[in-house]
């Protein structure tokens, strides 16, 4: 017998840690493991998701004759204890990046070696794996662009086959735990579906057109111009040889030079996602640590009030405020918004990033370490490749330039529903009587955006021991 180890990789096919086991001679028992220090780092929202995604890749794996094994406890202890009761003599994983999973690896591999059984990692959730993009000097790039233009350029591999019954045991699988069984409430946010089925109709929908528009869409939180598969690559619902595919597919497709580059704005994406990656994997600190150092602290404020009006959506900035209530709502924000709100927190609030860090990874749906703390270290100016510290978003401006109806603040802030959108773009700028009689019930701006971005500037030139006189 060989055991595969689902972890991040909850789909049977396009599969490369699944396959690997599946070439073998010996059949495959599928395996997830509960871990208690796993699930520590969890929230509600996620492990709805994830029990979703379990629910869904059972059902195929009994599609195929099989099932799959739940084992409930560390890792260490458990996958060793899983391969004796199958008498298998491999475990095969797919790699994972962050500083808690290469250390739970270290000491599964450790346990199974232990025992004689042999351990094998497959590098399956990003098509080039750390270490294999490079620049002349040093173990990763730190500047995107750069990386960028060797990602494009190199081969992908092919989706993975997915294995056939007779290479998969006949095992049967305990009944899944619920929510409260792993010891957690309701999720505030509504899950999204976290199938496989739900990731290739998204994918397959993106791809007959909003793909073809996505350079110019992308930015506009009011259209639905982005893919909004992140969830699925958080979860492995869908593989990453397979969504390349498809947009391989969609640019031979297209109809114009514009259309082309569009399909390529949106790979340049997910080559984003694997820069971070091979970021975090070089340096796990970063989750705790900023990537790029200061002569100095940063003096973060510790403002509780603010913290929480950020969190609640009641900020008295509606295109900030919109964004904080969606991912409340639905575990999701959209990108350009994603930076708006996490600019404010570091630059309007000067609250430390990783507040910041740690609501999404509570709130967020499609939560990745690598992507999470690669986007808050830039726009909290102290990560690789970053948005320079004077350089801050400006609310009003960003609201009316990308949202100029208002269309995406009404939606989520429905106490300006009946605001103009001028008057939502220019709500820092109305006299307290005009506020109460167009929205009484929303609150003025809890700070002034200039004053503020003169203050951050200040405060990041004394961290790097500059003088703003």
């Amino acid at each position: 017998m060989i055991v595969h180890w689902h972890r991040r990789d909850l789909r049977t096919s396009d599969n490369r840690g699944l396959a690997r086991a599946a070439a073998s001679d010996d059949p495959v028992v599928p395996l997830f493991v509960l871990d208690p220090t796993v699930l520590e780092h969890a929230s509600p929202v996620r492990v709805a998701c994830l029990l979703e995604a379990l629910s869904d890749l059972r059902a195929r794996y009994r599609d195929l004759g099989s099932d799959l094994v739940l084992a409930e406890g560390e890792a260490s202890g458990a996958v060793p204890e899983v391969a004796a009761a199958y008498d298998a003599d491999r475990v095969v994983w797919s790699e994972d990046y962050s500083g808690l999973a290469q250390d739970r690896d270290r000491a599964v591999r450790a346990a199974l070696e232990d025992d004689g059984v042999a351990a094998e990692s497959v590098h399956d959730a990003i098509h080039h794996e750390p270490g294999s993009i490079t620049p002349n000097q040093g173990d990763h790039y730190s500047v995107f662009s750069y990386f960028w233009k060797k990602w494009r350029d190199r081969e992908k591999r092919t989706p993975a086959d997915e294995p056939d019954g007779d290479e998969l045991a006949d095992v049967t699988g305990e009944s899944l735990p619920s929510l409260a069984d792993l010891g957690f409430d309701e999720p505030e946010p509504t899950p999204p579906t976290v199938t496989t089925a739900a990731a290739r109709d998204r994918l397959e929908a993106f791809c007959s057109g909003p793909i073809y528009r996505y350079a110019e869409e992308r930015d506009y939180p009011a259209t639905d111009g982005t893919s909004r598969l992140s969830p699925h690559l958080k979860w492995g619902t869908i593989g990453p040889r397979e969504l390349y595919a498809a947009t391989e597919r969609a640019a031979e497709q297209a109809e114009s030079d514009a259309d082309r580059e569009s399909v390529r704005a949106f790979q340049r994406q997910l080559a984003w996602r694997e820069f971070y990656a091979h970021v975090l994997a070089f340096n796990p600190e970063t989750v705790t640590q900023n990537f790029s150092g200061y002569a100095e602290p940063i003096e973060w404020r510790d403002e509780q009030d603010a913290l929480e009006a950020w969190q609640a959506g009641e900020t008295g900035y509606p295109i900030v405020d919109a964004g904080m209530r969606q991912l409340r709502a639905e575990g999701w924000m959209h990108n350009r918004v994603r930076m708006l709100v996490a600019s404010f927190l570091t630059k309007d609030l000067l609250l430390d990033w990783r507040e910041g860090y740690a609501w999404f990874r509570r709130m967020l749906a499609d939560h990745d370490t690598a992507n999470d703390v690669g986007g808050w270290q830039w726009a909290a100016s102290t990560g690789t490749d970053a948005q320079p510290y004077f350089r801050v978003f400006n609310p009003m401006k960003q609201g009316r330039e990308y949202d100029p109806d208002a269309e995406y603040i009404r939606e989520y802030v429905p106490e300006l529903a009946d605001a103009t959108a001028d008057e939502i773009h220019g709500w820092h700028d109305l006299e307290a009587a005009a506020r109460d009689r167009i929205a009484p019930a929303y609150p003025a701006p809890i700070v002034d955006h200039a004053e503020r971005r003169e203050r951050a500037i200040e405060t990041f030139e004394r961290a790097r021991g500059e003088s703003s006189e």
